[in-house]
């Protein structure tokens, strides 16, 4: 069986555990308890805000850990390399955190969507990378088509 020649079993298994890491930091720094006492705009505005952003993060971190089980599976031998390259991808693009909602939560909490967006933009380049190696190249009879087609045009 062989691999993607980009990631191998050891870098994902280390962004796995990673990304647990920062999921479980995230599930427990999104609880509302105590978070909304030091909102600094309008109560109201700092609850959706947190909503918000909880629901970004959690999503973000979802589909990392999806990502990488797929990848874990392939590597493991559960799925072909034809299931992975189907059900493999991430998303077309991951929702950003709202810089007007980030300034309503503190410091801390900030820092953590900040990691979970930089963990996400790492995954998203492996997996850029990944898919490039099986983009199909137009074949050399078809690129001499095309400049043929486009020669005849232009006469």
């Amino acid at each position: 069986m062989t691999g993607p020649t980009d990631i191998n079993p050891h870098i994902v298994e280390a962004l796995y555990n990673e990304a647990l890491l920062l999921a479980d930091e995230a599930r427990s720094a999104f609880d509302l308890s105590g978070r909304l006492d030091d909102a600094s705009q309008d109560e109201d505005l700092a609850r959706i805000a947190l909503s918000c952003e909880a629901l970004r993060t959690t999503t973000r971190m979802m589909h990392v850990i999806a990502w990488l089980l797929n990848q874990r599976a392939f590597f493991a031998g559960e799925i072909t390399q034809l299931q992975l390259r189907r059900h493999g991808r991430l998303p077309a693009k991951a929702t950003r955190a709202d810089p007007e909602q980030l300034a309503l939560l503190d410091p801390a909490l900030r820092g953590l969507i900040g990691q979970t967006e930089r963990l996400y933009a790492r995954i998203e380049r492996l997996d850029t990378a990944w898919q490039d190696n099986f983009r199909m190249q137009p074949s050399a009879v078809h690129r001499l088509r095309e400049r043929l087609g486009d020669r005849v045009s232009s006469l």
